[in-house]
């Protein structure tokens, strides 16, 4: 008998998330929870889609609306918006998005690479496109959200923000 060679396809899975219409996917290695919308304190003097931070189980989280990120025009939340907290780099940020739809498996063999640019976002902020069944789902690339720059300012945002409430506590 011939050798019988086996095609082994890498598989992502995804986590599945509506925005202003569209389907999205980020890995989900990158995310670590998915909450319900909840209190966001504004920070004075940050780019206008980082909404605030929340305290979440006592760690201080940056909070980015990815409509605002995107250059779409912001909506009220719903019930079932939800807050994705994902790993960017050495950041833990939430992303708010409009609902969390599925978790998904798919082959490496169903992702395209990206257009120059799909449904208003830069080529930048995007892996591919993946087909599932007749659906198309935009892979976003959590770690190009952000610039370096903007990675810092949050990160020294969050540190501000837990010094007042630790002198706050006192």
């Amino acid at each position: 008998m011939g050798d019988v060679k086996r095609k082994v396809e890498e598989e992502r899975q995804l986590v599945v998330f509506r925005l202003y219409g569209e389907e999205f996917g980020v890995e989900i290695t990158k995310v670590r929870e998915i909450v319900k919308p909840r209190e966001i304190t504004r920070l004075p003097n940050v780019v206008d889609f980082v909404e605030g931070v929340t305290n979440l189980r006592g760690e201080v989280i940056p909070i980015i609306d990815l409509k605002k990120r995107f250059g779409v025009a912001a909506t009220e939340m719903t019930e079932d918006s939800r807050i994705i907290i994902v790993d960017i780099s050495d950041n833990r940020v939430g992303l708010i998005v409009d609902d969390v739809t599925e978790v998904l498996r798919i082959s490496d063999s169903d992702i395209d690479p990206p257009p120059r640019t799909i449904a208003g976002l830069k080529a930048e902020y995007i892996q591919g496109i993946g087909k599932v069944g007749e659906r198309l789902l935009i892979l976003l690339d959590v770690d190009k959200i952000l610039t370096t720059a903007e990675k810092i300012e949050l990160q020294a945002e969050a540190l501000q923000e837990e010094l007042v409430a630790a002198t706050s506590e006192n």
